[in-house]
């Protein structure tokens, strides 16, 4: 095991090490000023210039990458003009000229807001997902799968913004159930944080148990056609025990490694649902930096998410091998 996990870490940070190079290259070595992007559309040739000098790019394609690459690691210093110095700690995802703050102290203010809609969501997913795989599964043939069948496949064809609106339209504006959602951090009062969470939470959930409810019930039904299923069901073991026993063990390795995928993919992924309800993430923080052309908040929007999204593999690859033992630790 301990082979395997630190095998699964050289190669996730080999895959971060290649990220980052291919971020740099993108954003600041293909063609364009990234000193004008950096500085944003209103500043003139002079501040241009002093943005140029302060991000160091009038050196060499290799010494800015490998500054860069050192403020993620170590951190770097930014020369603010009037011999005024500004230490970025690590990881440096540089300095927002327009926001006149760290990229990533920016992203980290973000980060809570962004968590608190993938836990919820995650939780929702879970429950509804598997447990419908497993009723479908548990119900196979009857009137009961074919309506969860339908059901599933409606969730999977509808958009996540369609659906957002759906519900803030039928429970806001029409219902009057909740007023519409504005985030308040957990930290202010917990109750108002999830009942303004509860329809994003709803929204993102009911999308992704679609296809975890699919790969349940294939995952049950596919370990339910095995040998020593078949023994237990000779001994008279019933449908019911057998799928509740025996085969979700066969269900819950697939689960938990998919779940931990989706988790880090939500955690930068979730712009529609973050800019419908006004959620102030990482996702919509991406959003508003595209807008306004801020290269350095994108830059570091895109490097958190493909960390989070690298990281997360790593983690389900060894969820898997530690919830189904007949996966080759290799």
């Amino acid at each position: 095991m301990t082979r395997f996990m630190l095998g699964r870490l050289g190669g996730a940070l080999l895959v971060l090490l290649v990220l980052s190079l291919a971020v740099y290259a993108l954003f600041y070595v293909a063609p364009g000023d990234p000193a004008r992007l950096a500085c944003g559309e209103r500043c003139n040739p002079a501040q241009i210039a002093q943005v140029r000098e302060q991000l160091g790019l009038n050196d060499s394609v290799v010494a800015q990458y490998l500054r860069f690459l050192r403020g993620l690691l170590a951190g770097r210093d930014y020369s603010g003009g009037a011999g005024l110095v500004l230490h970025c700690d690590a990881p440096c995802l540089g300095f927002s000229y327009q926001n006149d703050r760290q990229v990533t102290e920016l992203l980290l203010e973000r980060l809570p807001a962004t968590l608190s809609l993938a836990l919820g969501a995650l939780v929702i997913w879970l429950v509804v997902g598997v447990g419908t795989g497993l009723l479908s599964a548990l119900r196979r043939g009857g009137v009961t799968e074919r309506v969860l069948t339908v059901l599933t496949l409606a969730a999977t064809g509808t958009p996540v913004f369609i659906l957002g609106l759906l519900l803030l339209m039928a429970v806001c504006a029409y219902l009057q159930w909740l007023p519409f959602p504005t985030y308040v951090p957990f930290g202010e009062d917990a109750e108002q944080w999830a009942w303004n969470l509860l329809l994003p939470w709803i929204t993102l959930g009911v999308f992704e148990s679609a296809k975890y409810a699919r790969i349940t019930r294939s995952s049950t039904l596919e370990t339910l056609a095995e040998d020593h299923i078949r023994t237990f069901r000779a001994y008279g073991v019933g449908e019911r025990a057998l799928v509740t026993r025996h085969a979700v063990r066969g269900a819950v390795a697939p689960v938990i490694a998919l779940s931990a995928v989706d988790f880090g993919t939500m955690i930068g992924g979730a712009v529609l649902t973050e800019s419908l309800f006004g959620i102030p993430g990482l996702g919509k923080t991406l959003i508003d930096g595209v807008r306004v052309v801020d290269l350095p908040v994108v830059v570091g929007v895109v490097l958190a998410i493909g960390a989070a999204v690298v990281i997360a593999g790593a983690v389900a690859d060894l969820l898997y091998a530690v919830a189904d033992r007949r996966v080759t630790l290799s």
